[in-house]
């Protein structure tokens, strides 16, 4: 194949989303996935992407992460799609298989560009954000809930490197240039600060979530507080989602017009949240990379964050085994508004 070498670093729901779409597109892509029956399961059966419209099958070219250690030919694109608390230790895994003039993005939740950068040189590092909804219950199928008419990516204004990785997410959805890419993650911080951990602790669906009487007021609270402790942090409010500069013009109004955004065009019935879904498998989730890391910073600045810090109390608790996630904890975090 001609073109770059390209790797996609975690095959789950959207790693494998996005590899599947590289791989239809005719590039030299390889899955790296730390999941072994999910590698098993590809390489017997190939890749199901089951989105509401269609399915795609491929057969990707993919291996286990103990096979990285193998690999001869150095990647000319990495796209990390591993948890963001995962993000250093992957790193570096797939760093000395980084070519000289390659690069690295963090297609992930959480303020992850700072970590690729301190492992591959600020140079190869290219930050971005991503917004789509998939699911994946077992091995080798995925059921995508956005499929790229309806996922969005941000990338890196800069020329040069962020285009390369511009270019391959645009097989995968709509990709919106920052020249302050730092900004535009902190606003999608902002938004997973209102929901994904926030319905996972009532263990319901995102839409479910939303119609519980309480739960926005709550979800626009945790928001606020995320945006406030952002621009404390010198972060720009920024039009993410494909909001437009009018829409975001009023701080006070932002986080609930990026949230109708959000569900009018990201959330679709029954899809549950990357945390519900990490919880529901015994997995602990990206709490403290999200709502955590919203409470720590708020720290610095001497911001109050009390709904943010009840979220993830609530969070560290269910992940602890003291608590299962339910509807009742609604109560609880309201209780952080007054």
């Amino acid at each position: 194949m001609s073109g770059p070498r390209i790797a996609v670093l975690g095959a789950g729901a959207n790693g494998a989303s996005i590899g599947a779409d590289l791989t239809v597109a005719g590039h030299d892509v390889v899955l790296v996935e730390q999941w072994p029956s999910h590698v098993e399961r590809m390489r017997a059966e190939g890749l199901r992407i089951i989105t509401p419209e269609s399915e795609l099958r491929v057969r990707p070219e993919v291996i286990h992460l103990c096979q990285v250690a193998e690999l001869t030919r150095p990647f000319d694109v990495v796209l990390m799609l591993m948890k963001a608390y995962d993000s250093r230790w992957a790193a570096e895994l797939i760093r000395p298989h980084l070519a000289a003039d390659g690069v690295m993005a963090g297609v992930q939740n959480g303020m992850t560009a700072e970590v690729v950068a301190s492992v591959v040189g600020a140079e190869r590092a290219v930050g971005t954000v991503i917004e789509c909804s998939a699911t994946m219950d077992e091995p080798g199928i995925v059921h995508r809930h956005t499929g790229v008419d309806r996922s969005w990516y941000a990338v890196d204004a800069a020329p040069g490197k962020a285009d390369r990785v511009a270019a391959l997410l645009a097989h995968s959805g709509t990709v919106a240039r920052f020249d302050d890419i730092a900004s535009a993650k902190w606003m999608k911080l902002v938004s997973n600060s209102t929901l994904l951990v926030t319905s996972a602790v009532l263990g319901l669906p995102m839409l479910d979530a939303l119609h519980t009487p309480g739960y926005r007021e709550l979800m626009v609270a945790a928001g606020n507080e995320a945006l406030a402790v952002g621009r404390a942090e010198g972060h720009a409010v920024l039009p993410i989602f494909g909001l437009t500069a009018e829409e975001i013009a009023d701080p006070e109004r932002v986080v609930e017009i990026m949230t109708d955004k959000l569900f009018a065009g990201f959330v679709v019935p029954g899809a549950t949240t990357t945390v519900l879904q990490d919880w529901r498998k015994g997995r602990h989730s990206e709490v403290d990379d999200l709502n955590g890391h919203v409470v720590e910073r708020s720290r610095v600045h001497g911001i109050p964050t009390p709904v943010n810090a009840a979220v993830t109390e609530l969070a560290h608790r269910i992940e602890r085994g003291e608590l299962v996630p339910e509807p009742a904890h609604l109560a609880e975090m309201a209780r952080a508004l007054a």
